[in-house]
């Protein structure tokens, strides 16, 4: 883990000091001083994010601390497509040595698709699955959801959208697949965000399972201010509506989550949810009859999504693992930076009917 980060933070801060020495160099209209203060609101930019996630527990104004989240992680994928960009550029300069003001021109397309990645975010699809079990005799209409990443990054307003498309769908049942809570709970807690979560109409109820940011935020404090709510958070645990059991996995971050065969005896037709998408051989060799994971988020923009399909066997959509339905979500919201490039923000619903 550790190589890991200190890679990462080389190719990072490499990355944002070439972009900075570009910029500088194509404003070269411009005086001195001008492009030193650009400089030094680029290297800003690229510090806010992680500022922000190292402060996530001081006693910061909300407001700072939302300011500093938004604006490091839209950074995050300037900075990405702004490369990709100037590069092309560079290559289309090779062919036609008259082009002029590539980089200007990079900067400019990548605001542009940013742009339109946001609007793509912000509007959600509804993929609909349909499943058929001699195990169902009544219909089930279930909605899943996954990283909702509710925080300085996915607002109480958002969230208001968010519960009325799910009870647009009209379900009996909601399941969240993890991720519900973003990197720290305390905004979430400030802006009230319990009143909005018991506003979802299930009258099946509504479980979760914890994700990896519901330990990075701290799960001791995701359980106090899940119990305020009337979400049923499943840690290694089994609930049974009906004909329907819920098999709720705990995150992999808890290194002592017990083994799927220890949890459930699959008997009736059962539904794991399990956040990361690399245990879906085990629900596939006990039996299950429908799995339900999130976390990838598709890469969230392109071409991170080629990464996500590389890491894991199974990274998005539907598939059937020899007698097991596989449904891995995008997510109905993100991560970071608010965009949408190449992958798409998704609410997920499941009918389950009799054979």
């Amino acid at each position: 883990m550790i190589p890991f980060a200190i890679i990462f933070l080389v190719v990072y801060l490499g990355a944002n000091a070439f972009l900075a020495w570009r910029i500088f160099t194509a404003l070269d209209m411009l005086p001195v001083w001008v492009r030193v203060v650009v400089v030094v609101a680029i290297s800003a930019m690229a510090l806010m994010l992680f500022a922000s996630i190292g402060l996530r527990n001081v006693a910061l104004p909300e407001s700072l601390m939302r300011a500093m989240f938004n604006i490091g992680s839209v950074w995050l994928v300037f900075l990405l497509y702004s490369i990709l960009a100037i590069t092309l550029f560079d290559v289309v300069h090779w062919v036609v040595p008259s082009l002029r003001y590539g980089t200007l021109i990079a900067i400019v397309l990548t605001i542009f698709v940013m742009q339109l990645g946001y609007v793509h975010y912000r509007n959600p699809k509804v993929v609909e699955h349909r499943f058929s079990s001699a195990k169902i005799t009544s219909p089930k209409r279930i909605v899943a959801i996954s990283d909702v990443h509710l925080g300085y990054g996915t607002s109480r307003r958002a969230l208001e959208q968010y519960v009325e498309l799910i009870n647009k769908q009209n379900p009996d049942m909601v399941l969240i697949a993890g991720d519900l809570i973003d990197n720290s709970v305390r905004p979430v807690v400030e802006q009230r965000m319990e009143e909005v979560l018991n506003n979802i109409s299930a009258p099946d109820g509504v479980f979760m399972v914890a994700g990896n940011h519901e330990y990075i935020s701290g799960i001791e404090s995701t359980e106090r201010f899940i119990e305020k709510t009337n979400i049923r958070l499943l840690r290694d645990s089994v609930a049974r509506v009906g004909e329907i059991a819920i098999v709720g996995r705990d995150d992999k971050m808890n290194r002592e989550r017990r083994a799927l065969k220890d949890i459930a005896d699959f008997a009736g037709y059962t539904i794991v949810l399990d956040h990361q998408p690399s245990s879906i051989k085990e629900s596939v060799e006990q039996g299950a009859d429908l799995h339900i994971s999130g976390h990838t988020h598709r890469g969230q923009v392109w071409p991170l999504s080629w990464l996500t399909d590389a890491i894991y066997e199974q990274s998005y959509g539907y598939r059937k693992w020899r007698n097991s339905d596989i449904i891995v979500s995008s997510g109905l919201s993100l991560w970071g930076p608010p965009f949408r490039i190449g992958t798409d923000s998704e609410l997920v619903v499941i009918v389950l009917q009799p054979e």
